[in-house]
């Protein structure tokens, strides 16, 4: 007879053990089934050997994966960009803004009495004689200048009129007049004027291809230059810039010189730029406070935002900061906006003896901390528009011109030479000149900034990374979720039975 033994089974043990082969069963489930490389070939190992070789191989392939996969984030976060050139036709086009200045500043016969008053009030000159200037007197000319502008007053009068310099103006065998140009004042050429600036009271610029054009301008220009100061120039003639419609004009370092005696043919053809906005780049196209109030001197233009003259503007709120007063040769952007404020003030022009504006002109260039405060609102520009001018000139005029300039400069408010009616035809010679200036293609030449790595191109390089070292996909991905999914649900049974228990018991 045979004597059968009990043994004690523990409840809890045998349900721990139920629970772990539950979990077991999902894992085991998933690693033979699962698309990655290496987890099945652990799951399925029969030796510790083998399991050994198939869980070092996992690893290492995954630590390289995850290395690569870190590299690409990386870069994607650095927003690096290439530029993508291209060919486009676009037609028809805006046709650009042409400025067009006189080289020389001031009018003599407008400028030499008052200036007299000033150099005899301060015992520089004791004359009256309006017929001769000095070597002497062109000395104090820029000090005249600048005391007149401290003390508000006008000097436009000073400058030269286009109506006394404007000859002809056609634009696409139509005529045009004064009327057609716009003014904007430069520290350097005085009173400049542009045609087809973008006006705010109108919706649209002048195209290329109005009244059945191609896009063509022609200017004949006089210069009067016996009217120019003495001493104040070595040069005869004009300066004139093509650029876009709602860009002020830099012309004092953009500007064409165009010689008189000469028929000048520009032929233009358009490029634009084009930047991405954050986090590719600092691009921003807001007007800043201080380039508005500038703006404002000209309420009928619309202008848009210029990096470069950003940068002259405050280049002279640091001056301000620092002299008390600004640089005396930029007479045309007087309004200060200190930082971290918002009031505007009329800033004086500084001594041309005082060293201090250009000392502080040279610091401010010189340490990129004083640009990040001083310049916080000075960021790229987001778009660009520029003309691709190629020039070729004629001798001019004709003769059976001459006496239609001859006529027009008789005619003009500006006093003749003294010996224009023995010698007119070489005042003509000397300060004539046309332009012609002709659309050339219809292709535009864009550069546009595009991100070197995309959302697209980063997710494809970590797709093709985890892929090639442990073939994980999104589908792998998903098994994975799966996996989790059964586990939580298989706990939460576990979870439902042991409570359902306990209630019974009570």
């Amino acid at each position: 007879m045979r004597v059968a033994t009990v043994f004690r089974v523990d409840r809890s043990t045998v349900k721990s053990d139920r629970i772990r082969q539950g979990w077991r069963s999902i894992m085991q489930e998933f690693a033979l089934n699962t698309s990655a490389h290496g987890i099945p070939g652990i799951a399925r190992s029969q030796s510790k050997k083998n399991r050994m070789f198939w869980s070092l191989s996992f690893l290492v392939f995954s630590g390289i994966t995850l290395y690569f996969v870190i590299q690409t984030i990386r870069e994607y976060f650095q927003y690096s960009t290439q530029t993508s050139v291209n060919l486009v036709s676009e037609w028809p086009q805006n046709f650009p803004a042409f400025t067009i200045c006189n080289v020389a500043q001031i009018r003599y016969d407008q400028f030499i009495e008052p200036f007299l008053n000033y150099t005899n009030t301060l015992n520089i000159t004791n004359t009256n004689d309006t017929s001769s200037f000095s070597l002497l007197q062109s000395h104090y000319v820029k000090e005249f200048f600048r005391i007149k502008i401290n003390q508000n007053e006008s000097i436009i009068n000073f400058f030269f009129p286009l109506s006394a310099m404007l000859i002809k103006c056609i634009f696409n065998n139509m005529i045009c007049s004064t009327s057609d140009f716009t003014y904007f004042l430069s520290s350097s050429y005085g009173l400049c004027y542009t045609f087809n600036a973008k006006l705010k009271n109108m919706t649209n610029v002048r195209k290329s291809d109005e009244y059945g054009g191609s896009g063509k301008l022609e200017l004949s220009l006089y210069a009067h230059s016996h009217q120019y100061i003495p001493y104040t120039r070595e040069d005869i003639g004009m300066i004139a810039m093509v650029h876009d419609n709602r860009q002020f004009p830099m012309i004092e370092f953009a500007g064409r010189a165009l010689v008189t005696g000469f028929k000048h043919r520009m032929t233009f053809s358009k490029k634009s730029i084009f930047y991405l906005s954050a986090p590719y780049s600092t691009c921003n196209d807001e007007i800043p406070l201080i380039m508005q109030t500038m703006f404002d001197n000209y309420p009928n233009v619309e202008y848009s935002y210029s990096e470069d003259l950003c940068y002259d503007l405050c280049a002279e709120v640091y001056t301000y900061d620092k002299c008390g007063c600004i640089d005396p040769k930029q007479w045309n952007a007087r309004s200060i906006v200190l930082p971290r404020t918002k009031t505007i003030i009329v800033a004086s022009l500084c001594n041309l003896s005082d060293t201090c504006y250009s000392e502080a002109s040279i610091t401010l260039s010189n340490l990129s901390s004083l640009l990040t405060e001083y310049c916080p609102y000075c960021s790229q520009q987001c778009s660009i528009t520029d003309f691709i001018v190629k020039p070729s000139m004629w001798k001019a005029p004709a003769y059976w011109l001459m006496n239609d300039i001859k006529h027009f400069v008789e005619n003009s408010e500006i006093l003749l030479p003294n010996d224009w009616s023995t010698d007119w035809q070489r005042h003509i010679q000397t300060n004539y000149l046309s332009i012609e200036l002709v659309h050339e293609s219809i292709l535009v030449e864009n550069y546009t900034q595009i991100p070197a790595m995309g959302s697209i191109t980063a997710l494809s390089d970590v797709g093709g990374q985890t892929g090639l070292w442990i073939g994980v996909s999104f589908l792998s991905l998903a098994e994975v979720v799966e996996m989790l999914y059964r586990l939580v649900r298989y706990q939460y049974y576990v979870i439902r039975r042991s409570i359902r228990k306990y209630i019974v018991k009570k």
